[in-house]
């Protein structure tokens, strides 16, 4: 926050000088001189998303949201972030403090288009409304992540540009909500049905945010509208699957009929997930040429032997042996003999992978969930379209009655305990489970029933130490619970 401070500092003093020039400085942007025109809206807005696949969508926010699961434990310098039964050290306390500013960066940055993007005149009006539809979009998204991993939180919805607006209060989150709720709604109404590029927001993934916030809210009515919205009107479809091996074809491609909404990794990158599940091995058949495995399965949670074999998922998601050069098959070794393996790199150890931020599957499950809580229990179409993700996972006909089905009859917390488990198969790895049993209330069920204790205090992370001594409105009394 000091660099922070000092960099305003500079600003300003540059903007000072800039009244004595007689020509504006070519190798300085300030808002005078930058949003001009449609290039500059764009600009900007790409500028945004850099946010998100810094720190956020990139390992420090990774890890920490898939660590708080039930289902995996930390080795190396992430072994702490899985002591649940004590308060994050202070490594881990650190990675929350970088997920926190760049939430806010990209809230900042966000808040930086809607303020000046409007103001444009030489761009097309259709672009115009796109670009400010992707920044409510980023903004809600982002403050719907900061309230469900820090709860109460400062609220900022005009662009900082110096000292005087860092003060800002821990707002109710409640508010914080209504923010996101509002924002979401007019990303909705803004964006085209495709994004403008691979990787980009669209009306359907406004859609998806919505009845992800709304579930998040138990607005179960809502929810249910918005998900029935995408998977009847959208232009998606499942991707079938006969064998382990053709999940790849929704994680191992740019896009594919699943993807609403992803991070898109491309050859040149040469860490991420695959180095932090994979360990270095033989190629060419190989799920990582480099690695240190620091995420670890825990077979003991709802993973391990309770997980049918016949579950395509899990052979996609775990794997015990591996190829050699000379294609020979060898087993992991028995202090490590299960690793993950959704994501994966290509044989000259490039990660070539999307990581989905939301996929068509989702949208199966959340309106199963939402409508069977607003009825008091599963409804038909309910019950119908969490058995089709479950036939997708045995590789069966999606639309045909198999015996893999859930039956009819189930009571309303028996559903909602099945469709949290497939929600759990299908999305290991994603960053869902650690919100999903939040918001369901059955964080100390679940670690209990993998044999492990959690604080409470693990509930909510830290409001960073650098908020709290530069932001006026903060004081440590705000601090969360342990820290």
């Amino acid at each position: 926050m000091k660099n922070i401070v000092l960099g305003l500092i500079i600003i300003m003093c540059f903007s000072a000088c800039e009244k004595t020039l007689e020509e504006v400085p070519r190798d300085f942007v300030s808002k005078a001189n930058f949003y001009n025109n449609e290039e500059d809206a764009q600009a900007a807005i790409v500028g945004v998303y850099a946010g998100l696949q810094s720190d956020f969508y990139g390992m420090n926010h990774y890890l920490m949201t898939e660590l708080h699961g039930d289902f995996i434990f930390g080795r190396g310098s992430q072994a702490p972030i899985t002591i649940w039964d004590q308060i994050l050290d202070q490594t881990s306390i650190g990675r929350c403090a970088s997920n926190w500013s760049s939430l806010y960066t990209t809230i900042n940055r966000a808040n930086a288009v809607l303020d000046n993007v409007s103001q444009i005149e030489d761009i097309d009006a259709e672009t115009k409304e796109m670009i400010l539809g992707e920044a409510y979009f980023l903004r809600a998204l982002s403050y719907f992540e900061l309230v469900r991993g820090w709860g109460a939180v400062p609220i900022k919805t005009s662009e900082s540009v110096d000292l005087s607006t860092v003060e800002a209060a821990r707002e109710p989150e409640s508010m914080v909500y209504e923010l996101i709720v509002a924002d979401a709604l007019a990303a909705e109404s803004r964006l085209g049905v495709t994004g403008s590029q691979t990787g980009r927001a669209s009306k359907w993934a406004a859609k998806m945010l919505l009845a992800h916030v709304y579930l998040t809210l138990e607005n179960w009515d809502a929810a249910a509208d918005k998900a029935n919205d995408v998977i009847v009107n959208g232009p998606f479809s499942l991707v079938e699957v006969e064998n382990p091996d053709d999940f790849y074809k929704i994680f191992a491609v740019d896009s594919s009929s699943e993807d609403v909404m992803s991070v898109h990794h491309s050859e040149t990158k040469t860490s991420g997930i695959p180095t932090y599940i994979h360990r270095g091995q033989a190629l060419p058949y190989n799920y990582s040429s480099t690695g240190y495995f620091a995420w670890l399965p825990d077979t003991n949670s709802f993973i391990g032997d309770s997980w049918d074999d016949n579950d395509l998922r899990k052979d996609f998601n775990l794997y015990t042996e591996y190829q050699n050069f000379d294609g020979s098959w060898a087993s992991l070794p028995e202090t490590l003999p299960v690793l993950f393996k959704k994501f994966i790199s290509n044989s000259s150890g490039q990660n070539v992978y999307s990581v989905p931020i939301y996929r068509f599957a989702e949208a199966y499950l959340i309106y199963a969930e939402a409508a069977s809580n607003a009825n008091g229990g599963p409804t038909a179409l309910a019950l119908e379209r969490l058995n089709i993700i479950k036939r997708r996972a045995y590789g069966l006909d999606l639309n045909t009655v198999s015996a893999e089905d859930y039956p009819s009859g189930m009571s309303s917390g028996d559903f909602r305990d099945a469709v949290l488990q497939e929600r759990g198969y299908e999305f290991l790895l994603e960053r869902r489970r650690w919100f999903d049993l939040k918001r369901t209330g059955t964080v100390k069920e679940a670690f209990t029933a993998a044999g492990k204790n959690i604080i409470d205090e693990r509930l909510l992370w830290p409001i960073p130490e650098n908020e709290i001594n530069n932001n006026p409105a903060i004081s440590q009394s705000d601090q969360n619970p342990g820290y």
